[in-house]
């Protein structure tokens, strides 16, 4: 045997045994321990919705004025809206249709936002086609567990489609659902494991809920897998079509000692995911009724606003309120409106004026 033979025998050897080396001895080597998640740390949230109804009007040019005059506001949340639908309570099946936004133009709008300086909750939600008997989207039920599951499937078909899009686009608050109060109180194991899981999976941002004022937010089981907790607090102020700024503060006294009794259960951040007063009559009688009061009352719709901002501000628990609403149409609202609409009247003053304080 040649010694140049030799040699390469030697050389393959020692190859072959630095293969059979490392790994064992890699095992004795500490690998650096991997960095900690980033703990979640909630931000106060100077916050307004902004919604529509029509399939293009986020991707609009008027669409983009109306989110700059809302950005001098202070205003530095902007809960935008997508809502699919369900044919009746009982349907299994949710779609979008002619009133959901397109994809395009939601997309469109968040990135808009962010060009402002703003910072995007994406709220997706589903409402009911056939409101005949007075229902809603907290009536949605079903007897049989199949139904149910369902159900569910399709909802997490649709919420997953948007919690898609938060994360691609950099969304800065993700709301996995609003007022589903009989199966967000009833079906608990469904929304961990159907919804919430799969929402996780995909993006990774901050989530929360927004659930309704009544026992709903009371009643709720997956608090604990949530970031922020979300109310939509509706609750009714006074009794009177014309109630006093006064009034109005009174009026926040037993539900303000109910929701800080709710929270030290938690031990989590609270916002007010939605929140609106009409600027007519009766607001805060029926603060959750769409139709509007006999008469114009812009004065009412600021000082509910006003009333909120007193009560709540300064609680170290309390990280904001997105209003209900801001329209895609930089002329909506004005002085002969009686509804909910923000922008135009008294009650966008109130937002500045607060929204300049610091917190």
């Amino acid at each position: 045997m040649t010694s140049r033979r030799v040699f390469l025998i030697v050389i393959i050897l020692l190859i072959l045994l630095l293969f059979c080396l490392v790994p064992f001895c890699m095992r004795f080597i500490k690998k650096p321990p991997m960095p900690p998640k980033p703990a979640f740390c909630p931000q106060f949230q100077k916050g307004m919705t902004y919604v529509t109804w029509n399939r293009t009007a986020y991707g609009a040019a008027f669409s983009d004025i109306s989110l700059s005059n809302l950005a001098k506001t202070g205003t530095q949340w902007v809960g935008i809206h997508a809502t699919w639908y369900q044919d009746t309570i009982n349907s299994t099946e949710i779609k979008p249709s002619q009133k959901t936004p397109t994809d395009e133009s939601v997309i469109h709008a968040i990135q808009q936002a962010h060009k402002l300086g703003l910072k995007v909750m994406l709220k997706p939600q589903v409402d009911v086609f056939d409101w005949r008997g007075g229902f809603w989207r907290g009536d949605v039920d079903f007897s049989k567990a199949e139904d149910w599951q369902a159900w569910f499937n399709s909802y997490k078909d649709f919420i997953v489609h948007y919690a898609k899009m938060a994360q691609e686009y950099n969304v800065e608050l993700f709301c996995i659902g609003t007022e589903l109060t009989i199966p967000a109180v009833w079906q608990p194991e469904l929304w961990r494991k159907v919804v919430i899981k799969n929402v996780r999976e995909i993006y990774k941002g901050p989530i929360t809920y927004a659930a309704n004022w009544n026992e709903e937010y009371l009643l709720i089981k997956f608090w604990d897998e949530l970031d922020y907790v979300g109310l939509d607090p509706y609750f009714p102020l006074s009794d009177k079509e014309k109630p006093t700024l006064e009034d109005l503060k009174g009026g926040w006294k037993k539900h303000l000692e109910e929701i800080e009794d709710w929270q030290k259960r938690l031990n989590k951040p609270v916002i007010f995911a939605e929140i609106g007063y009409k600027s007519s009559t009766g607001a805060a009688k029926t603060p959750w009724e769409h139709g509007a009061g006999k008469e114009i009352d812009l004065q009412l719709q600021a000082d509910c606003f006003e009333a909120l901002l007193e009560t709540f501000w300064d609680k170290p628990w309390f990280y904001g309120v997105y209003w209900w609403y801001w329209g895609t149409n930089e002329r909506m609202g004005g002085p002969n409106n009686r509804g909910f609409v923000v922008q135009n009247k008294p009650a966008q003053e109130i937002v500045a004026k607060w929204y300049k304080k610091r917190r």
